[in-house]
């Protein structure tokens, strides 16, 4: 029978992981996150992972914290990749662990990138996103046969910070239901430009922040209210939005507020919501 190291076995000295840890929530490690963590020299982890997750790994290995949250004091992304490259030539088993997936908005790419250049040896070890995992914990399908045959996910702010390089037009008519990552600063300018393109203002939307973990919280609103509910209700990231029919169907999959007593609906598409609630 295999053990739990036996994923970890070709992780080379001299190499780089770079190791999706998921939306929070321990429980949503890979098995192979899960043994990188055991068989890693050193950890550079991002803010958006967990000490009970960082906790998994032997209490003397190095960690090296390497987070970058907008409006805050970060490293710069060149020295976190020129760090990477130090510390694999130094012949250490290096773990990158970033929140979610390496690859889904978590600028894994630039930093696989700039270690082919250097020629140093990695691995890519998907993780849960946030945009499916987070979602999922607060009730909310991505796709359901009576609401939508697609999703859009999408930064909420381009290379400059701002939203001016998305094409909103495009996007507001393209798919049926859209989640939006790292959205909360901008909130107001993307639901003004999605109404402007035809989305309708009462479309409902929810905000799911710290997803999956045991302070989540997540307010339901609606596209035109959005902005205003978000600074009401003093929402700070990290947070993922998602908007469109599919945030109506956790009234009735709510299962972490049906384990807490609250109702189902058994048929949450025939509900209309005008309001907005903000649910633990």
């Amino acid at each position: 029978m295999s053990t739990m190291t036996d994923f970890a076995a070709d992780f080379a000295p001299g190499s780089v992981w770079l190791v999706g840890a998921g939306p929070g929530h321990a429980g949503l490690l890979t098995l192979q996150a899960h043994a990188a963590l055991q068989a890693a020299d050193i950890i550079v982890y991002d803010a958006l992972v967990g000490d009970d997750i960082l906790a998994l790994a032997p209490e003397e290995t190095p960690r090296e914290y390497a987070g970058k949250r907008g409006g805050k004091p970060s490293p710069k992304q060149a020295d976190i990749s020129l760090r990477l490259i130090q510390l694999a030539r130094q012949g250490k088993r290096v773990l990158r662990l970033k929140g979610g997936d390496p690859f889904v908005f978590g600028r894994g790419g630039e930093e696989a990138l700039t270690l082919v250049q250097a020629g140093v040896p990695f691995r890519i070890c998907p993780g849960i996103t946030a945009g499916i995992g987070g979602l999922a914990f607060a009730g909310i399908p991505l796709t359901h046969r009576d609401t939508n045959h697609a999703i859009t996910m999408i930064t909420g702010h381009d290379a400059t910070g701002n939203v001016t390089g998305v094409d909103w037009d495009a996007v507001a008519k393209g798919s049926p239901a859209l989640v939006l990552y790292m959205a909360i600063k901008h909130i107001g300018a993307i639901s003004e430009k999605l109404i402007a393109a035809g989305r309708p203002a009462s479309e409902p939307v929810a905000v799911v922040t710290n997803a999956s973990l045991p302070e989540m919280s997540v307010l339901e609103t609606s596209l035109g209210n959005a902005a205003t509910d978000i600074e009401r209700h003093n929402v700070k990231p990290p947070a993922i939005v998602a908007i469109g029919e599919i945030v109506r169907l956790r009234s009735g999959l709510d299962w972490l507020g049906a384990a807490s007593g609250k109702v189902l609906e058994p048929d949450p598409l025939s509900l209309g919501r005008d309001d907005s609630e903000q649910t633990g």
